[in-house]
């Protein structure tokens, strides 16, 4: 049953939207629900990046992956191990499996009820305030494009000759690579690196800067090296590669052969064919579209929100940008998003989650190691820690946390960080026990011992008088 809108008797939309991945969808569904009338132009498939070659194939592959590697260390329980690769069709497998069952909630199906249109095919803009969708032009009030990214190669001779793998096209291997290289060490090359480290692939991951996950701080890019080192994968940073030919990618030392060459090295803003000239939207020099903290374009009846603006590169992220930018222009409700607040995910094993500031940009730091988390102690997971980064004012300003299912605990650090909450304040929220949530919780705790130790003088004299009162 459809929620319902007031058409325009001129046949103009509230809002069209073009692009339907994270951000698009979140933005029509809003719009929807505020009973706006509503377009959402996709040309390929809704569901975007993070439905079909991102988020979810991704995580599915890495479960997949964490079941590999679970069943090799059985050994050490007496029972036996299996060895050998695995079989890279039925992972991925798994992984269709999972994509189809998340693909209905993506469906143009599922926007229905919010009494969303959907327009199958290119979008472009023939003027300010009209754009062409699949087979018909409109008019619109206000549109939001949400037409996210696409991976980017880097300059390197050779390489687009060799026509490797990307995040985009790995999802297409049937076959387990024998030698996989990876071009690039941050989150998605050290994700899909260790995923098929442990199916069984001999891989080498290599990075141009000086440690892999180069945003993360020092000592967890440092942990999660040691940890792919140790189950196999070959790791080269300060990379700078020369040239790629003969099947083989060529820099510092000896050549790299491989079987697989997969490129993780960036992504570009997808904006070509849109006719973002006519419609008066500007570009910065990156080649993102140019919006203001409003996610507003230098054409004011055009937002942008996602990947295409630059200012995300996640999923969740996305669609609160696409939320933000439909109540700003259909009601004048202006959101404000705090990007200091934002967490994201590496999903490697062990997880390494942040949110905020790193160490070298805060006051001061509380790290909790996790050889004190009773759960990493039971789990024999103890490589990680808790690192709590507090402001000059002592509010917690940002966190680092590594550890299995760091995701799910980096979230509450989120809230503390976007409340401004002090490690008291953090403190006095009682966590389950056991569970890696301690980290963070026993990490505030050393800050609300330090600050009683600062006062230990007047908290002495408060107890003398106490003891003279009632002995």
């Amino acid at each position: 049953m459809s929620m319902g809108h007031s058409p325009r008797g001129d046949g103009t939309y509230d809002l069209v939207v073009i692009g339907g991945g994270s951000a698009g969808l979140t933005a029509a569904r809003t719009a929807g629900r505020l009973g706006a009338r509503t377009l959402l132009a996709e040309r390929d498939r809704l569901g975007g990046d993070c439905l079909w070659t991102g988020c979810v194939p991704s995580k599915a592959l890495l479960h997949v992956a964490a079941g590999v590697q679970a069943a090799r260390g059985v050994g050490r329980y007496g029972l036996r191990a299996p060895d050998g690769p695995a079989d890279l069709a039925a992972a991925m497998a798994h992984v269709k499996q999972a994509i189809g069952a998340i693909e209905p909630h993506d469906s143009a199906e599922s926007l229905e009820p919010f009494g969303v249109e959907v327009a199958h095919g290119d979008a472009r803009f023939t003027g300010p305030r009209t754009v062409r969708a699949g087979e018909r032009e409109v008019a619109f009030r206000y549109a939001v494009i949400a037409t996210g990214s696409a991976p980017s190669l880097v300059p390197v001779p050779g390489l687009a000759e060799a026509e490797p793998l990307t995040s985009d096209s790995v999802w297409g291997l049937t076959e387990l690579p024998e030698r996989l290289v990876v071009l690039g060490g941050g989150p998605i090359g050290c994700e899909l690196g260790q995923a098929f480290a442990r199916l069984g692939s001999q891989v080498s991951l290599v990075e141009a800067a000086d440690r892999l996950l180069p945003r993360e701080e020092p000592r967890a890019s440092a942990l999660v090296r040691a940890r792919l080192e140790a189950e196999g994968i070959t790791v080269r940073t300060d990379y700078r590669a020369e040239k790629v030919d003969g099947g083989a990618v060529h820099g510092p030392g000896a050549p790299l052969a491989y079987d697989a060459l997969l490129a993780v090295t960036g992504r570009r803003a997808n904006t070509t064919g849109l006719g973002l000239e006519t419609a008066g939207v500007e570009l910065t020099e990156r080649g993102d579209i140019r919006t203001n903290a409003r996610l507003r374009t230098a054409n004011p009846r055009v937002f942008a929100a996602g990947d295409v603006t630059g200012r995300s590169a996640f999923t969740h992220l996305g669609g609160v940008q696409g939320a933000s930018a439909v109540t700003e222009a259909l009601l004048g409700v202006p959101r404000r998003i705090d990007y200091d607040a934002v967490p994201w995910v590496t999903y490697t094993d062990p997880e390494v989650a942040r949110v905020g500031l790193t160490s070298a940009e805060g006051d001061r730091t509380l790290t909790l190691e996790h050889d004190r988390v009773d759960r990493a102690v039971a789990d024999g997971r103890t490589d990680g820690f808790t690192c709590l980064v507090l402001d000059k004012r002592g509010r917690i300003a940002g966190a680092t946390v590594v550890a299995p299912r760091a995701g799910e605990t980096i979230a509450h650090l989120a809230t503390a960080v976007r409340l401004g909450w002090t490690p008291s304040h953090y403190a006095k929220t009682v966590h389950p026990y056991p569970g890696y949530t301690d980290g963070p919780w026993h990490a505030a705790h050393t800050g609300v011992y330090e600050r009683l130790a600062a006062h230990r003088t007047l908290t002495g004299a408060v107890l003398d008088l106490r003891r003279k009162v009632r002995p």
